[in-house]
């Protein structure tokens, strides 16, 4: 069975934990950061001690919950050694503290975040959450419905924009953000520059999106370089292909606007002047899902244009093969191996991406997530990150790829430094949570990518997917928290956190095109529990439950500890399938054990995702792990989530096998660190 959201919190919680947790409100009055946390670790056992924020000296660069400015020089770079903890944010909704949400309606209706809203206080509360990466999405300007002509802007037709605010995935100026983040929308270019580097000073690095699948049926770049031309400024329209054209035609053809289905309406059904059921095209271009329809279907992405990488229409390729033994050569290599080719024989549109690319990074963005990364040909991805190594070789480079198969091509031969791991750990977790799954299909998954582990980017929640604090997913955050747990610190891999999930944004409302069960990318809205945790600019939980808060400082451990601990970058050792091998009593299918360890940290980590039954079994640990552990003899153990001594010990055989005994509440999970006693 799945709690829902009329379970009463006390008892999640007592399962949760395994104690009584007393109400919050009256003890948490407006804290710091740093006394919120040492109250919530003293009602949770959560060790923040043992895994403090990226701070040198938490007592100098707590963040603050006044008014008061932080002062920049107060603030330490974030240590970079560790995992990496990718924070996303949806730049529009992330500072926005109105609550009407009205479907579909405008920002004097329902508001919008602007770049300055992050301000000092809150890059360090987002830091708090051992942030090393701030991926601020749907910062280049996209099609949207408001009107900035008095800027130099075209209107976009609501016909061919999805929402009111628009898919930040519908590009229409790369060149430029947009002008709904900014005050002034006629400085909006310098305000995110400034937000640059406000992120830097607080000691994170900035990530946007570069969508070069396709763009948005209306681009027009206002603000491109002198010299760089417009994507099919220069293309042929007469062929539907050519090596040089940046679009596919529908030669003889216009654009139709897709016939709409399920009632659907632009704006909801709003009187607009644009909205005819038309958009000019001629001659009209391929949709960016691929569609080579004049008049694409409406689930077709008919607000975006499909760019042409150089894939002729039957699929074969109009541009040089990487030879396949470059899967094993550097960055420089491949780029020395493009600079190498005659200049024709690189598409056009390899060259526009490669340039967007350079105009960010000059201006301080340090790595970039590709949408739908899949489906361009790898090669161009060779060409692309290359570039941008050379450029800076820290680069942050995250791709949306979705086939197993390809995996290893895009991290090998694409050169990708991380790729989603959705449909193997992410769907086999919420399988998991869901009942319908047992915990060995964990170890399964990760057996599929040992290899490449360091490259998956693990989550639980992103703009894409559904909440976890949805009837449809989890039922209520902290039932998540055991998969939370495996997915932070299951591999030497990044761990994304989408923001509002660490206080059970639940995404329930309807917000105009987008539906419930997801924050919508689409339209203007709040963020109903992310709205009481900013508590208008002060970032300290003022108007947040008791369980916001709690969740809130479950996360924030869990996300320190997994940036600052040397065993979740060193060796991983399931122990799931010895415990079914030798039947272990007590341990079943809603339980998952295994080891990380380095030469100077050894954990055991074990996750119960049962929401009603507590466990109790002895854990055996095969001889070749205790060898690999160098253990000396007598050890102690400590829970690192409860920053408490354990009274058993490692219990050493004959043969050099061991065991432990473990017990767990409901939903509880354990990170035992593994010390000889001194």
């Amino acid at each position: 069975m799945f709690f829902n959201r009329t379970t009463p919190i006390k008892i999640i919680k007592e399962r949760l934990m395994g104690t009584i947790i007393k109400p919050l409100a009256s003890q948490l009055h407006r804290p710091s950061p740093t006394s919120k946390a040492l109250v919530l670790a003293s009602m949770l056992g959560l060790g923040l001690s043992a895994c403090q924020p990226n701070t040198v000296e938490q007592t100098d660069t707590a963040v603050k919950n006044d008014n008061e400015n932080v002062s920049v020089t107060q603030i330490n770079q974030t240590a970079t050694t560790g995992k990496p903890v990718v924070y996303q944010v949806f730049t529009r909704l992330y500072g926005n503290t109105n609550t009407t949400n009205k479907a579909w309606g405008t920002i004097a209706e329902n508001g919008v975040g602007k770049f300055s809203d992050f301000t000092d206080v809150a890059l360090q509360d987002i830091k708090s959450l051992g942030t090393t990466h701030l991926w601020y999405t749907g910062v280049p300007h996209h099609a949207l419905v408001n009107d900035y002509t008095a800027y130099g802007i075209g209107n976009d037709d609501p016909d061919v924009v999805k929402g009111r605010a628009g898919s930040p995935y519908a590009v229409k100026d790369y060149y430029n953000v947009n002008p709904d983040l900014a005050y002034n929308p006629a400085t909006r270019l310098a305000e995110f520059e400034a937000l640059i580097d406000r992120t830097h000073a607080n000691g994170m690095q900035v990530i946007i999106d570069i969508v070069p699948n396709h763009v948005a049926r209306n681009y027009h770049s206002i603000s491109a370089p002198k010299g760089e031309p417009d994507f099919g400024a220069n293309d042929d329209k007469t062929n539907t292909y050519s090596r040089h054209n940046n679009f596919y035609y529908v030669v003889g053809e216009d654009f139709q606007v897709p016939q709409a289905s399920d009632g659907y309406l632009p704006l909801g059904g709003e009187t607009h002047p644009l909205i005819d059921a038309k958009f000019a095209e001629s001659p009209a271009k391929w949709t960016g899902n691929g569609s080579r329809l004049a008049k694409p279907d409406a689930n077709d992405w008919y607000e975006t244009v499909k760019i042409n990488y150089g894939v002729k229409p039957d699929g074969s390729h109009d541009f040089p093969a990487l030879p396949n033994d470059y899967a094993n050569k550097t960055a420089a290599e491949h780029l020395a191996f493009w600079q190498a080719q005659a200049a024709d024989d690189i598409p056009d549109s390899w060259r526009k991406f490669e340039h967007i690319a350079q105009y960010w990074l000059a201006k301080g963005v340090d790595g970039f997530r590709y949408d739908m990364a899949e489906m361009v040909p790898v090669e161009f991805w060779s060409y692309l990150n290359s570039h941008i190594k050379h450029t800076n070789p820290n680069a942050f480079i995250l791709a949306e790829v979705y086939n197993p198969d390809l995996y290893r091509d895009y991290i090998h031969l694409g050169k990708m430094d991380y790729l989603y791991d959705k449909v193997d750990l992410y769907d086999t977790l919420k399988a998991i949570i869901q009942g319908k799954a047992s915990t060995a299909a964990i170890a399964t998954v990760q057996a599929k990518v040992s290899d490449i582990d360091q490259h998956m980017l693990h989550f639980l929640e992103n703009h894409d997917e559904q909440r976890i604090n949805t009837v449809d997913f989890a039922g209520n955050p902290f039932n998540a928290l055991p998969a939370m747990v495996v997915s932070t610190t299951l591999s030497r891999s990044p761990t994304l956190l989408y923001f509002g999930q660490d206080v059970g944004e639940s995404g329930a409302e309807n917000a105009g095109f987008g539906q419930p069960t997801r924050t919508s990318i689409f339209d203007y809205v709040g963020v109903s529990a992310h709205q009481r945790w900013m508590n208008n600019g002060k970032f300290d939980g003022g108007q947040s439950t008791s369980d916001e808060k709690t969740l809130r400082g479950y996360y924030q451990t869990l996300l320190n500890f997994s940036h600052t601990a040397t065993a979740l970058s060193g060796e991983y050792r399931e122990l799931d399938s010895l415990q079914r091998q030798n039947k272990v009593v007590g341990y079943d299918d809603s339980v998952f054990a295994f080891s990380r360890f380095s030469d100077t940290q050894q954990l055991i980590i074990v996750s119960n995702f049962s929401q009603v039954q507590g466990k109790q079994f002895t854990l055996e640990l095969p001889s070749s792990l205790i060898q690999a552990w160098h253990l000396l003899g007598n050890t102690k153990l400590t829970d690192l989530l409860k920053n408490a001594q354990l009274n058993q010990q490692l219990i050493l055989n004959k043969d050099g096998s061991a065991s432990v005994d473990i017990e767990l509440s409901p939903l509880q999970s354990v990170i035992l660190n593994v010390a000889n006693k001194t």
